[in-house]
């Protein structure tokens, strides 16, 4: 097993770029990573990165390396998921990510109930609203609020989730309440923004009388943490466009209200997405039913003020 060890961290290196990355991800330091690359071209008697100070290249004999160490990993991973199948006892490590908000409230306190459950099984989760690379990055399952873009990859849609525009009743005594979408566009209102590189969240869409619209809003402040934005909204610093779940407790103590009802933005779906090799792996599986029962059953709770 140290030689397959040893191939898993090389191939973490290609895929994240450094030693400290890979050393993170596979729970090793960066010099043990190091050793492991050294043993590794030591074995096989060339080089397998040209190295910068910021990052670690593969060279042709790394990229050569790199692909036939992949496949036996993927194949070993798949031989693992058939035993695990057949004996009842699903085994080994989960990579998921979520959105920072979706992950804070629904899937990272859902973890040590499901590890309680399946002792054998790892998770290790990562946060962030920043749209990560599944296949790049090594990861599972993740957790999404959104429009399945990559045909690689598998989606098991768990449910539609109401959006709504809100505000603070400070900003809306001191703007005014708009009353039709078009006001959101003007200057007088200042509407806070998802931005990241590859983001969406430049512009609205709200469902009018003849169908939905974009509205291409602004606003003096974005942020790539959606948590942020609420912090905002509370504030008294702009309009937001979340899911209800994520602010009915504000709406509930009238810290935000509800605004435009006539013409809310579009639902938008929470699914899990994944790689095709992962549909028959036993432990995804597990998680996955896990993960949807718990989020339908904890965001009928919020909704109803439990």
């Amino acid at each position: 097993m140290a030689y397959l060890d040893t191939i898993a961290v090389f191939v973490r290196v290609v895929e994240l770029g450094n030693l400290s990355s890979a050393g993170r991800d596979m729970r090793i330091s960066p010099a043990v990573a190091s050793n492991r690359i050294k043993e590794l071209e030591k074995h096989l008697g060339v080089r397998l990165f040209n190295r910068t100070t910021r990052q670690l290249m593969p060279t042709e004999h790394g990229r050569v390396f790199y692909d036939g160490a992949k496949r036996i990993l993927e194949s070993v991973i798949e031989a693992e998921a058939a035993v695990s199948a057949l004996s009842g006892q699903p085994r080994g490590t989960i990579r998921v990510t979520a959105p920072l908000g979706l992950g804070r409230r629904l899937i990272a306190s859902g973890i040590p109930e499901f590890r309680d459950r399946y002792t054998d099984i790892e998770v290790r989760l990562r946060l962030s609203d920043h749209n990560v690379d599944i296949m790049k990055e090594g990861i599972d399952v993740a957790f999404r609020l959104g429009v399945l873009e990559d045909s690689s990859l598998r989606m098991r849609g768990i449910m539609d989730c109401e959006r709504v525009i809100v505000a603070s009743p400070n900003y809306l005594a001191s703007r005014g309440e708009p009353q039709h979408p078009q006001e959101l566009i003007s200057d007088r209102h200042d509407c806070l923004l998802l931005r990241f590189p590859g983001s969406k969240e430049y512009h609205w869409t709200l469902q009018m009388p003849d169908g939905p619209k974009k509205f291409d809003v602004h606003g003096p402040f974005d942020s790539d943490d959606g948590d942020v934005l609420t912090g905002w909204a509370l504030a008294g610093r702009g309009i937001i466009n979340k899911p209800r779940f994520d602010v009915e407790p504000f709406i509930r103590d009238q810290r935000l209200k509800v605004i435009l009802p006539a013409f809310p933005p579009l639902p938008v779906q929470l699914a899990a997405v994944y790689p095709h090799k992962n549909f028959q792996d036993p432990k995804v599986r597990l998680l996955l039913d896990f993960m949807a029962d718990r989020c339908h059953r904890m965001i009928r709770d919020i909704l109803a003020g439990k």
